[in-house]
Formats: structure tokens, sequence, C-alpha cells
């Protein structure tokens, strides 16, 4: 292959095209480019020839999230996007159904699969060679038992070095990830290397392709917390966590029985996503099981209303009072939509009402469960919790609280009518 490729690769991340550890960490802050650079790396390492004075043999790589249904529309698309931004689509073949793309130049291909079945996983084979490489997006939200797994299926005869790439933004310093890997680590740098681990920290300040208004955005956030972990990269300490009562379960057994449902809805503004939450009530146990979820960004109206009647199907949909004319849209086509009658204290009131339940989350709903482990209340200048919560990433708890209004109130009303 004679063509000049173009790569484009931000300053930061030029020396770790090569790294042969059998753990490579790539984290930081919100909007760092870790996500655009390692799809660069993918796509270069499945091509092979020669570029910046290495000569490469194409790999194949695996990648990977917990949810397989979250997959298509951020590291496959990424990767997609990143062929065709390097004018390298015609040596690849892109099946968008299967989500397999094969480089036409070598019979290498780049796969994607879910963690929801991490057992799935070992009948996954490339169609020339072994696997060599394996990507795991959002690594935070995978088990520690999922990715062991994945280092098993890193065998075989190859010439190219063996490894398993993780990227993320850092959560809370309790996380199996921090502490399997981070012991040697110094805050006060930005990378670490040993014969097995590399780890490269990176934030906003490292991307050049950010424009200002992006990086005001980051510099300006206000919450200590997101401050410290989204626009500084740093792994967090969160104390003042609003909800501890939930678990997670694989529900696929039970979900056929559930009868007693209820359904949020929370419309998303510009880069904030629509969120659709579905629940079954145990009135007699107090238990919340949350079920399904659809959580997206940058839908029209006419994208929302599909998804919103596959979703619901006939049942009702509470949904945020705040956008009117987007439910008179939803019930002109078809949807039972209803406003949310929210009220004074409608937040602090919903979420005291959730406190007093158990929250069993699916498997599947990671989204749900990335919400409700930060959601935070707001702190004083002191660190102590104030009584408001953090009005950031929470999309599908506020569509939560609509779905279960109706309850909440019932609830209420029957506690005042034990008072007298």
């Amino acid at each position: 292959m004679g063509k000049v490729i173009n790569i484009g690769i931000n300053p930061v991340y030029r020396g770790y095209l090569n790294k042969k550890q059998k753990t490579q960490i790539f984290f930081g802050g919100s909007s760092s480019g870790k996500s655009f650079f390692l799809a660069q790396k993918i796509v270069l390492d499945c091509l092979g020839g020669n570029y910046n004075g290495v000569k490469r043999e194409g790999v194949n790589w695996l990648c990977c999230r917990n949810v397989a249904r979250t997959i298509r529309n951020s590291i496959y698309n990424q990767i997609v996007k990143t062929i065709y931004d390097m004018g390298l689509e015609e040596y690849f073949k892109i099946n968008k159904s299967d989500m397999v793309i094969t480089c036409t130049v070598n019979g290498k291909q780049i796969l994607f699969n879910g963690l929801d079945d991490v057992e799935k996983v070992k009948s996954i084979t490339p169609a020339k060679g072994v696997l060599e490489r394996i990507f795991i997006e959002e690594a935070t939200e995978i088990r520690e038992d999922a990715y062991m797994q994945l280092t098993k299926r890193l065998r075989g005869i190859s010439p190219n070095a063996k490894y398993i790439v993780m990227a993320f933004n850092p959560i809370l310093k309790s996380h199996w990830i921090y502490k399997k890997f981070f012991n040697n680590w110094d805050d006060s740098k930005n990378c670490y290397e040993d014969k097995d681990v590399c780890i490269l920290k990176t934030t906003y300040k490292d991307n050049d392709m950010l424009t200002d208004e992006d990086r005001e955005r980051l510099e300006n956030e206000t919450d200590p917390y997101y401050y410290n972990v989204y626009s500084l990269g740093n792994w967090g300490v969160l104390g003042n966590v609003i909800f501890t009562n939930w678990r997670t379960e694989d529900l696929s057994d039970v979900i056929p029985t559930f009868d007693n449902i209820y359904i949020g809805c929370d419309f998303g503004y510009s880069s904030d996503p629509n969120a659709l939450i579905k629940i079954h009530y145990d009135k007699a146990r107090k238990r919340i099981y949350v079920f399904d979820e659809v959580y997206q960004c940058g839908m029209s109206d006419d994208e929302l209303v599909f998804v919103a009647k596959e979703f619901a199907k006939n049942e009702y949909v509470v949904c945020d009072s705040a956008e009117p004319k987007t439910i008179d849209f939803m019930a002109s086509c078809g949807i039972n939509a209803v406003p949310a009658l929210k009220g004074a204290d409608s937040i602090n009131r919903g979420i005291r009402w959730l406190q007093g339940h158990e929250i069993i989350i699916d498997s599947k709903c990671q989204n749900f469960k990335n919400e409700i482990e930060q959601y935070h209340w707001q702190e004083d200048k002191y660190g102590n919790a104030m009584a408001k919560a953090v009005d950031k990433d929470n999309h599908l708890i506020d569509a939560l609280r609509y779905a279960t209004e109706s309850l909440q109130s019932a609830d209420y009303a029957e506690a005042g009518k034990r008072l007298f």
C-alpha cells in the first residue's frame, strides 16, 4: 500500500502507538481525545504497513463495552468515522449490520462485542489469524471477572504483541481498576510504565482539537467532584452520595412476569440525552425494578416518538412538564404521554421516597447504574452536604422520579391520613 496517510495524532499520544505492555490504560478527563486517538490506533494497527518510521503487521482487534447495545453509538461509530476521516475507506469493508470491519489488504478484522454475557466472548474468532488486541471502552463499567475472562482470549501464535487497552474517565478510588493497577501511580505525574503496565493520564488541556467553548465548559464546572474527575481527570472520593439502596442483577428471567409497569421520560437538550426508563413496582416488598432504558443524544422529535412508541407500547409515559409542546406532539402520535405534576420540593420529595425503597437494576441498564452511583448532594465550601442534589448526569434519575410520581403521591397521602 503506497498511500500517504494523514494521521493527525495529538502530540501527547504519539509515543503510545507502539507500546507492548499487556495492559495499557488511557484515563483522564472529559474531552481529552483518548477515544479519538485509540480509534486511530486501532484502524492503523488493523491496516498494518509503514508509517512514522515503523513497519507494522496487520492485527485483529476486539472492541468491547459492558452492554452490547451501547457499542454502535460509541466506539463502532467512532472507528467508522475515523476510517473515513483518514481517507482509508477503500481499504476496509464495513459490515454495518454485524458490526464487523475487515481490512481488504490483509484480511484482519475489527470486531465488536458486549460483555453482557462474557461467556459469548469465548466464541469470538477473527476470520484470519488469532485475536491479538482488545479494547475496552468505558472500562470502569465492567467487572473484574469480565476483564480476567478477556485476558484469556489473547492466545495463539502471532508475530504481534498481544495486549488489552482500557479507556475511561476515572470514577472512585474504590474501583477495582484503581486497586489492581494504580499501586505505583504518582498523582504528580501523568504517566507510569513497568514491564506489564502502561498508564497515561490526559485532560482537555492535552487535546489540540478542542474549541475555546469546549475548554470554557470544563474550566467553569462548579461542582467539586465533577471538576476533579471530569475536568482534571483525577480519581474521585465521593462521600455525599444520595443513593446506597441499590444493586444490579440479571433480571432477564423475571422481566416477563412484571405487570405493574411505570415509565418516565426526561427530554434532552442539545448534547443532553433523551432518557426513558421502565420499572416494575413491587409495593408489598417496597422494591423498584429498573429493567429497561433509553439514553440517546441528538434525537429529533420524530426519532423520539419512534423510539418511545416501541419502548412504551400502550403504557403511560410521565414526561418532564417543562416541554409541553413535545408532550402534545407525542400524544398526537398515539403515545400515552402525560406531564409530570412536579410541584414544590418535588425533587427532594421524590429522592426521599426512592431512598425508602430497594432499587434493583437490570445489568443491561448501564446508563442508569452510571447515574445512580455518582448522584450526590451539593457541598458547601467546607465539604458539608447541602439539601440540594447536583443537577448533572441525572436524566434517568429524573425520569424515574416522574415515572413514580403517582406512587409517591399515594404513599404520602396515606401517610398523612395515619397522622389524623
